[in-house]
């Protein structure tokens, strides 16, 4: 069975190619007790998702954190690899995290101002 409806797979998955088009690797929703693969980029292999997934469900309790924070409101967390980054978003109780080539910082906040407002719909 499917984590999200149909309708909000794509609309995460157009939001995320429009702002950042072939540099997009994959896509991966979760909740703190689901997580599904939406999108993987043709040439790449399927990993295991459970390793990614449970580091980035930790998220959910440093958001709560970060709520007492003078920084203002969390908007995303970005993670810097050798080949790629890894972007997790968080709203409320769905967070999404993307895997890309090279971006700027500003397509970054692009796309997580995106794709926020859809994750907020999902819960």
């Amino acid at each position: 069975m499917s984590t999200l409806a149909d309708a909000t797979t794509e609309k995460l998955v157009r939001a995320c190619r429009a702002q950042i088009g072939d540099e997009l690797r994959s896509l991966t929703y979760f909740t703190p007790d689901e997580a599904e693969h939406l999108y993987l980029r043709d040439e790449l292999e399927r990993g295991d998702k459970l390793g990614f997934v449970e580091t980035e469900r930790r998220g959910f309790d440093h958001q709560r954190t970060y709520n007492w924070s003078e920084l203002g409101e969390y908007n995303f967390t970005l993670r810097d690899f050798d080949n790629g980054y890894l972007v997790r978003v968080i709203a409320d109780e769905s967070g999404l995290y993307l895997t890309t080539d090279s971006l700027t910082m500003m397509q970054f906040e692009e796309v997580t101002s995106a794709i926020k407002p859809i994750l907020a719909k999902a819960d």
